[in-house]
């Protein structure tokens, strides 16, 4: 690997004109094909499989009327009530406006249908479309918004829910934005340059553009959600960052030893290059890794990121040296008269002065650092899953200020209703039996409406609506759903609540597999690596620690609603369902990066001076600013897209956030060092057998290393 990395960063050395025309181009193209022959971005989380999938689709083949797209207008009196002469008037021009649109298949007037709350000060009226509700057209819906600017300006607050979607996802926003500026930030303060700290964000740029371009044409075939899409973006410029930085910072260390410009990139392609590779590999074996737990939109999702990442380890390896090689000696430190190790010397730099004081006192560090872990960890132990709705979203959206509406006019489980579907008996008679199963059903606990049947044309299913007393994410309806399943095998519970029950409880089943393949792939390779059996148990102890911490600060904020004021949220009682198994994928793959850049060099310094403790503030004091620097990044821009009203992006970015911080500065740069001191030379233990046995997995290029200065020991050695 490495001396196939450095005859690679010799080529691109050699021309780089050639090279960076051929991203350049590579870029425009797939950019063309990204916008011009972009496909449609899905919504559709669903499983196939679950109980309430199957209940759907029988849903979509017999009471098709009922599965198009719905708007859900929602009126609130100001003064007085709905149902007075001024206020229906003006209700009903709203929907005669709104039944212009071509689109629109019924209307259901409040008024005809009789959905008013008790108090008349409240009321809801359906659009149905003839399409689904991913089809609804960006037209129908302006035109819905254009239409109830007429009850609006008329003193009727209005508002929309139902399950088409306004409030979109956006890609390459504000966030994306904020992100990249702090990256930046902290691309200056480690190098001290703006050229130097300028190529990074260009080279992630490259990458991450190439990947998402790619992932919007692939839409064409398959199906792409718009949360894939955003992971791809954050991890796309997450890494592609990191590791140009990371090849970049060896590159200017090299030079500050007085290596020339083109030798120097070329070795630091082959020695850092091969950390890159495999950090980058092992990441895109942690996001598709997600396609074990068989899950259409998770497996895509993964994929989609995984994509991006490989482009960004492609364009680390080929492109950078090409940029490196046109700015020549510019990148240069200004201490590179002096070699970087004698200046380390004379002014110890922050990293190795905290790998000193750690080694110093590894002991109450340690204890620290795991009773601070586990204390996080704690509210994880009460994770409850399920997918965000209306009630997540901002107040300042529309689809929340109907749902609230909802909610006080008509009770919280409203917003949430479970749909039954009835299978008529052999013997005939399906309403009656229909009826016995509503009376069934009504004995339940939290029961709070049940709606008449609806028979199907054929007369074999009838449709029954179920509202529960509770919200659609509270235990108690999922309770209700699992009772209405065990009264009889006759009738099917599907509807948005129950979906996403079911998929919660897919994932929530898949979820100990994910982690033990992930924990279990973590051994071996870093066995691999470093050829030791101790270290990586205390890495994948490390990383377990990392991830129920991360998971614990979710729960306590997202789900618990701590520090909402601070963070800006309100606590909604779950955790968006796939973001354990997302947070595992993820923050393995990163937080193998972190142990990979940083325990290499304690290894390389264990392996030159055979001095186990001094290997470890010496490791920290080379490694730790550039971990450090790479983890800031990491942190700000995954924390941009806190900044984002989607639930379901917020609280990704959050827990990216706080699983990068917990791993990189409590594990990577503070507990591993502090446990390695304590194990000192049985760190690198591996029995003799096992060695012999074990491929040689060389990451950092020490073959290559050792072959370019063989020949410099012979000429020195004959002098």
């Amino acid at each position: 690997m490495a001396k196939m990395l450095y005859r690679m960063g010799k080529w691109c050395v050699r021309y780089p004109l050639i090279v960076i025309l051929a991203w350049v181009l590579a870029l425009g193209g797939i950019t063309s094909m990204g916008i011009l022959l972009k496909g449609p971005l899905s919504n559709d989380m669903s499983i196939p499989g679950t109980k309430a999938q199957e209940a759907l689709d029988l849903l979509k083949s017999e009471f098709p009327q009922a599965t198009g797209g719905t708007i859900r207008v929602i009126f609130a009196a100001s003064n007085g009530t709905l149902d007075n002469t001024a206020n229906q008037l003006v209700i009903k021009d709203t929907l005669e406006a709104v039944q212009t649109d071509s689109a629109v298949q019924t209307v259901r007037d409040p008024f005809q249908t009789g959905t008013l709350s008790k108090d008349k000060t409240i009321g809801y009226a359906d659009i149905v479309y003839n399409v689904s509700s991913h089809d609804v057209s960006e037209l129908s819906k302006d035109h819905v918004l254009n239409s109830i600017e007429l009850s609006r300006k008329a003193g009727i607050q209005t508002e929309l829910g139902g399950d088409v979607l306004f409030s979109e996802m956006d890609i390459g926003g504000v966030s994306e934005i904020i992100g990249l500026a702090f990256a930046f930030i902290v691309l200056i303060i480690t190098f001290r340059s703006f050229l130097t700290a300028g190529l990074p964000i260009v080279t992630a740029l490259v990458g991450v553009g190439i990947g998402i371009m790619s992932v919007f044409y692939s839409s064409n075939f398959i199906s792409v959600t718009s949360t894939g899409t955003v992971l791809a973006v954050m991890l796309g410029i997450a890494v592609g960052i990191d590791y140009a930085l990371f090849i970049t910072s060896r590159h200017r260390q090299q030079l500050a030893d007085g290596l020339d410009v083109k030798e120097s990139i070329a070795r630091a392609n082959a020695t850092a290059g091969s950390a890159v590779i495999f950090a980058g590999l092992t990441v895109i074996i942690a996001l598709s890794a997600l396609a074990i737990v068989n899950i259409p939109f998770l497996s895509v999702m993964g994929l989609a990121a995984a994509f991006t990442v490989l482009i960004a380890v492609i364009v680390a390896v080929t492109l950078l040296p090409s940029l490196l090689a046109l700015l020549g000696n510019k990148l240069q430190s200004k201490n590179s008269g002096a070699s970087l190790k004698a200046t380390q010397k004379m002014n110890k730099p922050l990293s190795y002065r905290w790998g000193r004081f750690v080694s110093r006192y590894p002991v109450p560090i340690t204890i620290l650092i795991v009773l601070l872990l586990v204390g996080a960890a704690i509210p994880a132990g009460h994770m409850e899953l399920g997918m965000p709705d209306n009630g997540a979203k901002s107040t300042h959206t529309t689809e929340r200020k109907g749902y609230d509406l909802l909610s006080k006019g008509f009770g919280p489980g409203f917003n949430g209703p479970l749909i039954v579907v009835k299978k008529g008996s052999e013997s005939g008679g399906l309403l009656d039996e229909a009826q016995k199963d509503i009376a069934n059903i009504k004995e339940l606990p939290n029961v709070a409406m049940i709606a008449p049947p609806i028979p199907n044309q054929n007369g074999d299913l009838a449709l029954i609506t179920v509202i529960s007393e509770a919200g659609p994410n509270e235990k108690e309806t999922k309770q209700l759903v699992q009772d209405i399943r065990n009264l009889s095998t006759d009738l099917l519970v599907t509807g948005g609540t129950a979906i996403n029950i079911d998929i919660s409880e897919r994932l929530n089943n898949a979820f100990p597999v994910f982690s033990g393949i992930i924990l279990t792939l973590a051994f071996i390779l870093l066995t691999l690596v470093f050829r030791s059996l101790l270290v990586p148990v205390k890495a994948v102890l490390g990383f377990l620690l990392s991830l129920l911490a991360s998971l614990g600060m979710v729960v306590f904020i997202f789900q618990d609603g701590h520090l909402g004021q601070i963070f800006g949220v309100s606590g909604s009682g779950i955790v968006l369902n796939f973001l354990p198994i997302l947070l595992t994928g993820v923050l393995f793959g990163l937080a193998m990066d972190y142990e990979v850049f940083l325990v290499s060099r304690i290894r390389e310094e264990f392996t030159h001076h055979d001095d186990a403790k001094q290997a470890v503030v010496t490791g920290m004091g080379l490694s730790g600013r550039v971990v450090s620097a790479a983890g800031l990044i990491m942190i700000f821009v995954f924390g941009s897209f806190f900044f984002v009203t989607d639930p379901m992006i917020k609280v990704m970015g959050f827990a990216l956030a706080m699983g990068v911080l917990i791993d990189a500065f409590l594990v990577r740069l503070t507990l591993v060092p502090a446990i390695m001191t304590l194990l000192g030379r049985s760190a690198w233990y591996l029995p003799q057998w096992l060695n012999k046995r074990l491929p040689n997995v060389d990451i950092e290029g020490e073959s290559i290393t050792k072959e370019l200065n063989a020949p410099l020991s012979k000429e020195t050695s004959s002098l």
